[in-house]
């Protein structure tokens, strides 16, 4: 009622997959939202995710995440959309226009809050928040434009990240924010620290003496709101001793003060709780979150075709710790929720297959090892036609949480929880935890066909799974609707389309094992091949597609259409993820062997063909040269299209010509 001045609050909400508030539509974490490849579908929930948030009183949206995650290991991967530059650009940019675009007039639009710049996602080690060993021409080349086409969409905030480069703490970097963001890109956001990073200036790196130092050095930087707000706190002393400037102060706050009048927040600061009761959690929004989770399912193997299930199939076993958890499969950065609100995987078969018998033993926990029953699971997997067990990790806290300098959240260590995934919790290997990969074998040894889903944050080691299972697939964290959309699958009533954003390696031993690394190719590890389990882009569909007929043709100096033919030559209707990607053949710097530069979901019935087109301009061509500046250079590209990074179907070549 009588703020400061007479300015209004600006209220900022975490809303990486949904509004985390208690009540709200919980949909998949972000690498579920990438592997649908469907950017228009994630605007769609972004818009749901936006609506939420203003109705309960918020105005800023933390998300969309927009890391390249290139290690595993990193507790955050579940955040992100991926490895890949373009396909996090893609959903980026579906993300801050669903977000209302930058457009503050319009009711239902969020101060888009891009995390985190820059090149988080890469640490030392997958330690959060440790340094990033990362060139200037890989961070204009991969790690920058996505973040550039969010906020040429219309995002309104960035965030610093908690890391430094070459010496230098982002939150710390004038680079970053006075030279690249505010003066060449022509940001008219604002810069907010990440939580406390401005804190870990002085804390973490150790390049401050104290918090007062800490926040001068970032506010020169231009930060402009401290998130924690402990180094700002003391900005009134910097002024009075002249280390910092009153017209510098003004700068900061007349980024975020603009954006509280185009907002319209001076004149209607409140918001109507009838309309929040009416507009949040509804049925259209839980749709787009059922949605948005059948499409972020991935079928990884099919084996004699065990799925989808048999329409006449009478008893079903669903196993595992990760078949009736509603927190595990919710992700980070998610309220407590109504046990209603949630339908998990046994539910959701349960629901789906009303004819069968369904039963369930969870058998084992993610982490710990003493509570276990798996004889109870390899009974009732004897006793039944098909055992589908439901494993992976957890992000899942229990709530009673305490905050360490990095700002993540730790959980109480008195016990051993689920929780292997989530900010803070970085792994040294992949593979499953606790007796999962027991409960699996034993299971297997059954001889009942075996389904086995992972429900995870990060691409987990599946070398085992791959090999034995009859049929495998991941749903990432698909959300509160994952049970039904897995049941919707399962049962075919709708064809697995989800694509893999991020490679999933044989062993933490090869990482980085991320796609389009640049030449030379590497070779062969004594004990295994360089190659990753599954390749970015991978998945596959209950039917077949072909390509043919490839054919390009040149518009004029640097754009070509690229066309071919599609079919589906299988018996069910299907979806297809076409994926063009390019490789400059001879560059004045090292290119990667192939780059994905444009891709579309194609539905097609049995026996139809379409004619599909793509057409390939200068923002696809270019490169970052020696003198750092964006240029597109003569001579040939191979142009591969396919079905995944490893599955090219269709070569050719296109010329850029010299004069």
């Amino acid at each position: 009622e009588n703020p400061s001045l007479g300015i209004p609050l600006f209220l900022a909400e975490e809303s990486p997959h949904g509004h985390m508030a208690i009540g709200t539509t919980v949909f998949p974490t972000g690498i579920g939202q990438a592997a649908t490849w469907n950017p228009g579908l994630i605007r769609q929930a972004a818009a749901a995710m936006a609506k939420e948030v203003r109705l309960q009183g918020g105005h800023i949206s933390y998300g969309p995440v927009m890391d390249l995650s290139r290690d595993p290991r990193w507790s955050r991967v579940e955040e992100s959309f991926g490895e890949d530059p373009v396909l996090t650009a893609a959903m980026g940019v579906a993300a801050v226009q669903g977000g209302g675009g930058g457009d503050l007039s319009r009711p239902y639009s969020v101060v888009s809050t891009l995390k985190h710049f820059i090149a988080y996602g890469i640490p030392e080690g997958g330690h959060n928040g440790n340094t990033a060993v990362v060139g200037e021409r890989e961070l204009h080349e991969n790690f920058l434009p996505p973040f550039r086409e969010a906020v040429k969409a219309g995002a309104l905030s960035i965030m610093t990240a908690y890391n430094s480069i070459d010496g230098v703490p982002c939150t710390a970097n004038s680079y970053l924010y006075r030279d690249l963001l505010k003066t060449q890109w022509g940001f008219r956001g604002f810069v907010v620290s990440d939580l406390f990073s401005i804190n870990g200036l002085s804390g973490s790196h150790r390049v401050a003496q104290n918090l007062k130092e800490a926040g001068e050095l970032a506010l020169g930087a231009g930060v402009d709101m401290d998130l924690g707000a402990s180094g700002f706190a003391r900005l009134k002393a910097s002024v009075e001793e002249g280390k910092i400037s009153r017209e510098q102060l003004d700068e900061a706050v007349a980024h975020i003060l603009k954006l509280k009048f185009e907002m319209g927040l001076f004149e209607n600061p409140y918001v109507d709780p009838a309309q929040a009761a009416a507009g949040v959690r509804t049925a259209e929004h839980i749709g787009l979150a059922r949605e948005v989770a059948r499409e972020s399912v991935v079928l990884l193997e099919n084996k004699n075709k065990v799925l989808p299930l048999a329409p006449d199939i009478r008893r079903i076993a669903v196993i595992g710790p990760n078949a009736d958890n509603r927190y595990n499969q919710l992700g980070d950065y998610t309220a407590p929720q109504e046990d209603s609100n949630v339908i998990t995987v046994y539910e959701g078969i349960k629901r789906r297959l009303k004819e069968a018998r369904v039963s369930y033993v969870k058998g084992v926990a993610i982490r710990d090892t003493l509570h276990t029953d798996i004889p109870a699971a390899v009974k009732a997997a004897r006793e039944a036609e098909v055992a589908i067990v439901v494993v992976g990790g957890s992000s899942a806290r229990d709530f009673k949480t305490k905050y360490i300098e990095t700002g993540a959240a730790v959980s109480d260590k008195e016990s051993v929880q689920d929780m292997e995934s989530g900010e803070g919790f970085d792994r040294a290997t992949l593979g499953l935890l606790g007796r999962q990969q027991e409960l699996l074998e034993a299971v297997r040894a059954t001889g009942t066909p075996l389904v086995v889903i992972y429900i995870q944050g990060r691409p987990l080691e599946m070398n085992w799974a791959a090999e034995n299972a009859d049929a495998l697939l991941t749903a990432w964290y698909p959300g509160q609707e994952g049970g039904t959309a897995l049941a919707d699958v399962l049962s075919g009533d709708v064809g697995p389309s989800g694509r893999l954003p991020v490679s999933v390696p044989r062993s933490a031993g090869q990482l980085p094992v991320y796609y389009n690394r640049k030449h030379p190719q590497g070779h062969d590890y004594v004990e295994m091949t360089a190659a990753p389990l599954y390749a970015f882009g991978y998945g596959r569909s209950y039917t077949t597609f072909a390509y043919a007929n490839l054919e390009m043709k040149r518009t004029d100096s640097t754009g070509f259409e690229v066309s071919f033919r599609l079919k589906n030559t299988g018996e069910r209707e299907g979806t297809e993820v076409v994926q063009v990607y390019l490789r400059d053949e001879v560059a004045s710097v090292v290119q990667p062997l192939k780059q994905l530069k444009q891709f579309r979901k194609v539905q097609l019935k049995p026996g139809e063909e379409r004619l599909v087109s793509f057409t390939l301009g200068a923002s696809d061509l270019e490169l970052v040269n020696k003198e750092m500046q964006r240029v597109v250079e003569p001579g040939e590209f191979r142009v591969m299209v396919g079905a995944s990074s490893a599955d090219i179907r269709l070569e050719g070549k296109i010329v850029v010509p010299s004069d």
